[in-house]
């Protein structure tokens, strides 16, 4: 008889774990839904990279990117959103990452990279 109670009181507190999570997935899609939509004539698509050349990113027309690194070709790859002068990253092992451009130049994560012409 007892066991009934603990039982109840577990799926209580699983339910009251899992609607935070519920409500953060939802603002996270609305925010999603907000990026811009990147064409090949967006000025950021293209090949960015770092001064010696290591880091490569090469940020697809259809929101896909595929970073190289070094001698590794597509090293890491997933898909990213720009908002303004803002991007984020989600690389397809669950990474994620973000960065800026300002005034022609990628920040991310440390690194900068620059427009490859």
């Amino acid at each position: 008889m007892k066991q009934v109670p603990i039982l109840a009181a577990a799926v209580l507190l699983a339910s009251a774990a899992v609607l935070p999570v519920q409500k953060g997935l939802t603002q996270m899609n609305i925010k999603q839904n907000t990026a811009t939509q990147v064409s090949e004539s967006h000025p950021y698509v293209g090949m960015w990279v770092t001064a010696d050349g290591h880091i490569r990113h090469n940020l697809l027309p259809n929101g896909r990117y595929d970073e190289a690194r070094g001698n590794r070709e597509s090293a890491y790859q997933g898909r990213y959103e720009i908002r303004g002068n803002h991007i984020d990253y989600w690389d397809d092992t669950g990474f994620t990452a973000d960065g800026e451009f300002i005034d022609g130049v990628l920040h991310h994560a440390g690194m900068i990279l620059y427009r490859k012409k």
